[in-house]
């Protein structure tokens, strides 16, 4: 059976001081941060696919979190560069030093908390290690903020065969996501046309592979494209969203949202 929907999603970018002043007026406010990437995700989805999936994510999370007695959500203005120094040698593999995104990261969590938010959820859908460390230090000691990132094993699991194999990128996890997020972004054609590739990124990483070409991932992908669909994308996209519902709500001292 469907699930009601009564709440539309904030986008804080669209407030004006006024309305913002009375959110946090009105009672507990989280601003959720999107966190993605400039990087390469074969021929056939944009450079912004990382940042793509956090949004949509955090939009559906912002509607169930806006269900909570007197909280409301807001999706804040993504942070779209990273950490990409695996896609090194593609075009469009726009990567930033780790300690210029932490440093980043943290000015604007703790700008939010100084504006008056209750907390700050990090949503992170880039997945690459250094990223990921950067991020995680990014919040490091700071009261009312956490983060939202799949690369745990409690989230991980959740997820699909696919990723859970971590032959992943841009394949049909990935794909399937930005043909429920954004499916005009999607080269459908070219997605159709690609063979499905078993080269694991986790393995890689672990064996010390420091590329994508190292990978084996000559055209910046591996899993399977082709297999994708926008109805598995909507479904993953409702357990990410229930990943920052969970994390939010336990952080605040709600009932677990699982």
């Amino acid at each position: 059976k469907a699930r009601m929907v009564t709440v539309v999603p904030m986008e804080l970018g669209r407030e004006t001081t006024e309305s913002l002043s009375a959110l946090l007026a009105a009672g507990r406010l989280v601003v959720l941060l999107p966190v993605g990437s400039v990087e390469p995700h074969g021929p056939h989805l944009p450079l912004a696919t990382d940042t793509l999936i956090s949004e949509a994510a955090c939009r559906r999370a912002a509607t169930r979190l806006g269900e909570l007695p007197q909280l409301t959500a807001v999706v804040a203005p993504a942070i779209p560069y990273g950490v990409t120094d695996y896609a090194a040698g593609f075009a469009g593999a726009i990567s930033v030093p780790a300690a210029t995104l932490t440093a980043f990261v943290r000015a604007v969590v703790e700008a939010h908390i100084a504006d008056g938010a209750a907390h700050v959820c990090v949503v992170n859908n880039h997945l690459e290690p250094a990223h990921d460390a950067a991020i995680r230090a990014a919040i490091e000691g700071i009261d009312g903020a956490s983060i939202a990132c799949p690369l745990t094993r409690r989230w991980g699991r959740t997820l699909s065969d696919e990723y859970k194999s971590g032959a992943c990128h841009a394949g049909r996890y990935e794909t399937s996501l930005v043909l429920a997020a954004a499916p005009d972004w999607v080269d459908r054609d070219r997605a159709a046309a690609l063979p499905a590739l078993t080269a694991s990124l986790s393995e890689g990483i672990k064996a010390g592979k420091k590329t994508f070409r190292e990978l084996g991932m000559d055209a910046a992908y591996t899993g399977a494209p082709a297999e994708a669909t926008g109805d598995e994308g909507d479904e993953l996209l409702d357990k990410l969203a229930t990943m920052i519902v969970t994390e939010v709500s336990e952080a605040l001292g709600y009932a677990t949202q699982q």
